[in-house]
């Protein structure tokens, strides 16, 4: 269970190598920089180092549990990322699929309206703008409401006594 905040590309396969052993479902999403344009050069992402990565470790604690999740990963970059390549990879393991893929989903949602980020497009010609929060994502994030979804049980509550 971690959560990480990189320039760097990271490697699917390595971060998924004995990720959720034993689990009965593992769901990964990987983010890639889009260009909804066709003007954009370049994508620049900033962080408060320190603040950042407590937010994304409190998310992905919380995620686990209210989902019952065995493992979780969350890798998020920062810099200049160019359009194509990977912004940042989630990855949920749980007992049973419905739990993962909740799971992935809320952290997303999460990660999209709340995490403490900063996006700026850079265009082609070199003009640049930050990206505002879309009110598609607040929507997306209102499903999440304490009464909305079941609180999934943990791990070790549903393990047979040995």
């Amino acid at each position: 269970m971690s959560a990480r905040v990189q320039t760097a590309p990271f490697d699917l396969a390595r971060e998924l190598a004995g990720f959720g052993a034993g689990a009965g479902a593992v769901v990964t999403f990987t983010g890639v920089v889009r260009d909804d344009t066709g003007r954009m050069a370049a994508l620049e992402i900033e962080h408060y180092p320190g603040m950042t990565e407590r937010a994304l470790s409190d998310l992905g604690t919380n995620a686990a549990a209210r989902f019952g999740l065995t493992d979780w990963r969350i890798v998020h970059r920062h810099g200049r990322l160019t359009v194509g390549e990977p912004i940042m990879m989630v990855a949920t393991a749980a007992r049973h699929r419905q739990a993962a893929f909740q799971a992935a989903d809320y952290l997303m949602d999460w990660l999209k309206s709340r995490a403490p980020f900063w996006k700026r497009e850079i265009a082609r010609n070199g003009a640049a703008r930050w990206v505002d929060a879309k009110s598609s994502d607040e929507d997306a994030l209102s499903r999440w409401q304490a009464s909305s979804l079941p609180k999934y049980p943990s791990p070790a509550a549903t393990d047979d006594p040995a």
